[in-house]
């Protein structure tokens, strides 16, 4: 991890390497450390966060997309939607943002060495769990049967496009893609209907099996009693919270939540944490 101790509000400073427009208004940077010692100490977890900053304009926060077992650099994405998600995104290749991090806790990946994996994502919610999909297939030998139910309003809202024809090519990962009723084209090859109904089609087996998820709070709504009608415990399914932090120290309160601060006691959390959260998340 890197060394917060001398002032935990300084970023670090990154070069855009790379841009990929997963969709009209998502994008994802490749961010290289300018700092040769940083750039080869910086270490994370799947499921952290860092604070990213447009200079000028303020921080905005996103979870660290690519996986802790890809070196060299980190990547992050994200939606245009205000003030400093716009500046971010008027940036181009070459040009230095900061970044504050890793911040948060993470998926205690080791607890499932040996177990199956459902991973059921929606929309721009696939960035904080493909970390965990990229470090397991890089770590692939340690796990059983892994499934990927991942689904958006339409077509052009699917984002990691790439990413997500390799996994449907690979022998050793069950995709099941899906779109709204009416978000398809003639052409689309996957399934038509919610996340939800479309992951009880696919009826993943709980035994053995840890159900990871990440989507609209309305998605989660939805699909945490699906997991539930087939088996799957509480303490066996994970999600992660990082669409109400700000600060990710604690400090502003914006993701405090009873007494629960999702940036420092999370992002991550079971399901069983998650319910007994007050109702008002």
């Amino acid at each position: 991890m890197c060394d917060h101790s001398k002032n935990i509000y300084l970023p670090q400073l990154a070069t855009i390497a790379e841009i990929v427009d997963e969709t009209a208004d998502i994008r994802t940077f490749r961010l290289v450390f300018q700092d040769e010692a940083v750039r080869e100490s910086f270490a994370f977890r799947a499921g952290q966060f860092a604070e990213y900053s447009a200079f000028g304009a303020g921080e905005a926060t996103f979870c660290i997309a690519s996986a802790p077992t890809r070196k060299g650099y980190i990547e992050c994405c994200f939606r245009a939607v205000g003030r400093v998600t716009e500046a971010l995104r008027s940036l181009e290749i070459g040009d230095t943002i900061g970044v504050r991090g890793p911040y948060g806790n993470s998926f205690p990946i080791e607890e499932f060495f040996g177990k199956n994996l459902v991973f059921v994502a929606g929309g721009i919610a696939l960035p904080p769990l493909r970390t965990l999909i990229w470090q397991c297939l890089d770590w692939r030998e340690k796990f059983g049967e892994i499934t990927i139910v991942y689904g958006a309003r339409t077509e052009g809202d699917l984002v990691y496009k790439r990413e997500l024809k390799e996994w449907e090519e690979r022998d050793d990962v069950r995709l099941v893609k899906t779109v709204d009723p009416g978000g398809n084209s003639p052409k689309w090859d996957g399934k038509v209907g919610f996340v939800p109904t479309i992951l009880e089609e696919a009826a993943p087996v709980a035994e053995n099996t840890i159900a990871l998820v990440c989507g609209p709070p309305i998605m989660i709504k939805f699909t945490l009693p699906v997991l539930e009608k087939l088996g799957f415990g509480d303490d066996a399914i994970y999600t992660t919270l990082e669409n109400r932090m700000k600060c990710g120290l604690g400090k502003c309160g914006r993701c405090n939540v009873g007494n629960v601060y999702v940036c420092k006691d999370g992002p991550v959390f079971t399901a069983a944490r998650v319910k007994a959260m007050p109702q008002e998340f």
